[in-house]
């Protein structure tokens, strides 16, 4: 069975690859120097968590979720946002985005967290299945903006 565990900073060089090949699914292009960097400085800052799957036959890691906090005022809680997460497609459909959704839930969980917040685009078929199948609510009503300082 696939195993999920928290990478650290010895894990480095196997998420670089999983994140670089998430940007380039996300029509970006690829960028291992900048992925490594930018990996590094969450995993050193501990300014994210970010979980690994590995696959069992292999011991090679085929998935990955990573996961920044944030607040909330208004109910005063700390709320995790699932920024990233991402299967390799040779793995796809073997249960392992479920895997990774677990124990970002274990988190939120420990951690006294309200819940786990994401987004994804409208587009993402597999996603927008796979969401509410493992508990999350869509919030159509709520007005989402981003500011962009470039």
């Amino acid at each position: 069975m696939t195993k999920i565990i928290k990478a650290t900073s010895n894990h480095l060089e196997a998420t670089v690859l999983l994140f670089d090949a998430y940007r380039v699914w996300y029509r970006l292009e690829s960028d291992l120097s900048g992925s490594r960097d930018f990996l590094k400085e969450r995993i050193d800052r501990k300014e994210s968590e970010i979980f690994l799957a590995i696959d069992p036959d292999t011991n090679e890691a085929v998935g990955f979720t990573q996961l920044y906090p944030y607040f909330s005022s208004t109910r005063m809680s700390r709320v995790w946002l699932l920024n990233d997460l991402f299967v390799r497609e040779s793995h796809r459909g073997k249960g392992i985005s479920v895997l990774l959704i677990e124990a970002a839930k274990k988190l939120a969980r420990e951690t006294g967290a309200l819940g786990i917040n994401l987004e994804t685009e409208k587009s993402n078929e597999i996603g927008n299945t796979l969401y509410p199948r493992a508990g999350f609510k869509l919030y159509e009503k709520e007005n989402f903006y981003f500011w962009l300082a470039n």
